[in-house]
């Protein structure tokens, strides 16, 4: 799509990522008919940080295609309370498929990722490592299924939450700004 002076392509490149659940599902046959292995991973992705990009690439590197589910903006608000997400539903979606290790995202409403792994059947169900295996939601089906259910690293020091709490101690005051 050319450029025109000063603007933006009107379809961003990432928009074809975005699958609603049953194209994605069509999408993954084709890509398992091919021979792909098929890695999928979940999360609120709420304020993309290096430890997100760190797992995300390294969940990559177990499969040939990446899917990711992203918690819908009620189901962010449900788990981590009303002030949550900072960043709208449609434009984390449109973040994480811009970066090039996410082959496709798909927004889920519920609190946890169950219909979508059992619709998916991946080949590799991956969290970070701060999950207990057993905690992990559709990690008995995924290996009911003959996959693999992988635990990354967690990047210490690197989270949502954390971020959060340091730029709220760094608000400034109420008190107005000296004018210019």
């Amino acid at each position: 799509m050319a450029r025109t002076e000063g603007r933006a392509p009107s379809v961003p490149r990432a928009a074809g990522k975005l699958k609603a659940l049953p194209a994605l599902v069509r999408a993954v046959g084709r890509a398992r008919a091919a021979g792909r292995r098929i890695v999928f991973t979940n999360g609120c992705f709420d304020l993309l940080h290096v430890g997100h990009i760190r797992y995300l690439e390294a969940a990559r590197g177990l499969g040939d295609l990446l899917v990711v589910g992203m918690n819908s903006d009620t189901s962010v608000r449900r788990l981590k309370g009303p002030g949550r997400p900072v960043v709208r539903e449609r434009e984390r979606a449109e973040v994480l498929a811009a970066l090039a290790a996410v082959d496709y995202v798909v927004i889920f409403p519920e609190p946890d990722p169950a219909r979508v792994i059992r619709a998916v059947r991946p080949d590799v169900l991956v969290k970070g490592g701060d999950w207990p295996i057993d905690r992990i939601v559709g990690a008995d089906f995924v290996r009911s299924t003959g996959g693999q259910v992988r635990r990354l690293p967690y990047v210490a020091g690197r989270s949502t939450s954390g971020l959060i709490r340091r730029l709220t101690r760094r608000a400034p005051s109420a008190s107005p700004r000296p004018s210019r």
